[in-house]
C-alpha cells in the first residue's frame, strides 16, 4: 500500500504541487474570516502532507524511469520530497499572507520583510526539489546525480563496479570506486564528493545496474531506450 502509494505520488508529483501552489495563492488573497478558515484548512493539510512524508520515507524502490528524451536511466524522483514540500506550503503561506495584509494596512516592518522573503525563497527551493525530483541517473556517457543547488558527473571510464551492498542494508549512500578523480565534474554545491544517494532507490539494484554498464560498455550507448530498459531487467539478479 506503502510502495503503491509513494508510486503514484511520483507519477502525479506535478499536480499535487501545481494543487498546493493554488491553495497558496488562494489564501494569500483572501482576508477577514475567509483568510482564518483558509490557514486552518491549510495547517490540517500540511500536517498531514507532512505525516506522509515521514512514512514514504523508508520506500526505496528497484527500478528506474526511462527517460528516453535526455536520454538517461533515471531513480524515481522521492516521493517524501513532494509531500514534504506541501507541508511546508501551509506555514509559507500563512508569512506570504501576513506580508500581504501587512502592506495593506502599512504596518510592514523590515524586519518582517527579510523574515517573510526567507521563507518563500526557502519555500521556492523546496517547491523546485521536489518539481524536478532530483536523484540519479545513468546516461550513455556516465553517472550524474543532482540536487537542488548542484551535480555531480563521473564518466564511465573513471568507474569501477561497486560493491553490491546487501538486502537488509539500508545505507543511505552508495560509495562509488572512482579510478581518475580528474574526469569527475563538479557543479555548485554537490552534495557528495564520491557517493550516490540511495534514499529513494534500492541500493543493491543501483550497484548492479552500474557495474552491469561498467562491465558491459557496448551496452552504453543505449541507455535511455525503453528496449534495452527490458534487456537490463533481464540481465539484473530479481530483487525480492
Amino acid at each position: 500500500m506503502i510502495d503503491k502509494l509513494s508510486a503514484a505520488t511520483v507519477r502525479h508529483r506535478h499536480v499535487l504541487l501545481a494543487f498546493g501552489l493554488l491553495l497558496v495563492a488562494v489564501n494569500a488573497a483572501t482576508t477577514g474570516s475567509a483568510a482564518t478558515v483558509g490557514q486552518r484548512l491549510l495547517f490540517l493539510l500540511s500536517m498531514a502532507a507532512l505525516v506522509l512524508a515521514i512514512v514514504v520515507m523508508g520506500v526505496r524502490p528497484a527500478y528506474f524511469v526511462v527517460q528516453p528524451q535526455i536520454p538517461a536511466f533515471a531513480t524515481p524522483g522521492p516521493a517524501w520530497t513532494v509531500f514534504f514540500a506541501l507541508g511546508y506550503l501551509g506555514p509559507a503561506s500563512a508569512r506570504v499572507g501576513a506580508l500581504v495584509r501587512s502592506t495593506r494596512e502599512g504596518t510592514l516592518s523590515s524586519f518582517d520583510v527579510i523574515f517573510d522573503v526567507l521563507w518563500v525563497v526557502l519555500a521556492a527551493l523546496v517547491v523546485v526539489w521536489a518539481w524536478r525530483g532530483h536523484g540519479v541517473r545513468l546516461h550513455p556517457s556516465g553517472v550524474r546525480q543532482t540536487w537542488a543547488l548542484g551535480s555531480l558527473t563521473v564518466p564511465w571510464d573513471a568507474l569501477l563496479a561497486p560493491q553490491i551492498p546487501s538486502a537488509a542494508d539500508r545505507r543511505q549512500w552508495l560509495p562509488m570506486r572512482i579510478t581518475d578523480p580528474h574526469l569527475v565534474q563538479r557543479r555548485g554545491i554537490p552534495r557528495s564528493r564520491g557517493a550516490l544517494r540511495t534514499d529513494t532507490v534500492d541500493a543493491a539494484f543501483l550497484a548492479a545496474a552500474i557495474g552491469h554498464y561498467v562491465a558491459h560498455p557496448e551496452h552504453r550507448a543505449a541507455i535511455g531506450s525503453h528496449t534495452e530498459y527490458e534487456r537490463l531487467r533481464a540481465e539484473l539478479p530479481p530483487r525480492g
